[in-house]
């Protein structure tokens, strides 16, 4: 392979790697709020997908134009599932961390089971997106414009996330309650409301991540499954509620699977980063980057 052809395939992987982390980065940010995994975030992902398309389906806008409003609606989803599902879980008073992982399990075996009883199996794509089949050229390397706004969106996303977190009185409360739940109750900040925002905006992240996805990628009810699995390992990568980390994580993912392909087949490209992940597991259990 050329170099350029290496370069290719490496540009590729870091704007792969920024969905990734794009993904990844409202299940970071739940976990290090609650110390909760959702083990629906694949899910939602899916739902996101499936949002973005029906809303083209019906409105005939350029789904760009449309992303705010499945946003919107993911967070909504986001905090209802916070209120109906996990607040009463995490109330058990034995076994709490296997009753809020059967909680979240069994939300995501609920929603593919709805997606394909309401949508069926069939592989579904969106077509209208002026961004479609249009590629840059970066001094010589083609990559496809939509990952490319996928990535200028996943690192406007991560940008708008930090100046929430350090510029604004939800993202210092937010980082209290992720600092100590029980001293936030005495400076009169709801833990409750905490947490419900909290679901709201990883939802809204991960809608975001659909939205995007949608543009260029096949929805159908078990895509969430996939992408899923690789968020759990970026989120275990960059360090459990590491928000950053996710970000840093997500581009080494997808600088390792896109290397992956240079030496071994495309359908094995996932090797390399799980062998990376258990040489993290095995010398470095906190994540690269530990918990922020």
């Amino acid at each position: 392979m050329t170099a350029q052809g290496i370069f290719q395939v490496l540009a590729s992987g870091l704007l792969m790697g920024l969905i990734y982390a794009l993904i990844a980065v409202g299940l970071s940010l739940i976990f290090g709020l609650m110390d909760v995994v959702n083990f629906a975030h694949g899910e939602m992902l899916m739902l996101a997908m499936y949002a973005a398309f029906g809303l083209w389906a019906i409105s005939g806008i350029d789904p760009v134009l449309l992303m705010p409003l499945v946003v919107a609606a993911m967070a909504i989803f986001g905090a209802l599932v916070y209120l109906g599902i996990v607040r009463y879980a995490m109330r058990a008073k034995s076994n709490a961390g296997m009753v809020q992982i059967f909680a979240t399990f069994g939300l995501a075996v609920l929603i593919q089971g709805l997606a394909q009883f309401l949508f069926s199996p069939d592989y579904r794509s969106i077509n209208g997106s002026f961004l479609a089949g249009k590629t840059v050229n970066l001094l010589g390397v083609f990559l496809p414009a939509p990952q490319v706004f996928g990535g200028v969106v996943s690192l406007a996303a991560f940008a708008g996330l930090w100046l929430l977190m350090t510029r604004t009185d939800f993202g210092k409360a937010l980082e209290a309650t992720r600092e100590d739940q029980g001293a936030v109750a005495l400076v009169g900040i709801d833990r409750n409301k905490i947490f419900a925002l909290g679901w709201a905006l990883g939802a809204g992240l991960v809608g975001l991540a659909g939205a995007v996805m949608a543009i260029f990628y096949y929805v159908h009810p078990q895509v969430g499954s996939g992408f899923a699995l690789v968020a759990y390992v970026t989120v275990a990568l960059g360090g459990f509620g590491s928000v950053f980390g996710a970000l840093a994580a997500g581009l080494i993912v997808g600088l390792v699977e896109a290397a992956t392909t240079l030496v071994l087949p495309s359908a094995m490209k996932s090797m390399g980063v799980y062998v990376l992940y258990l040489g993290v597991v095995f010398f470095r259990p906190s994540g690269l980057f530990g918990r922020l």
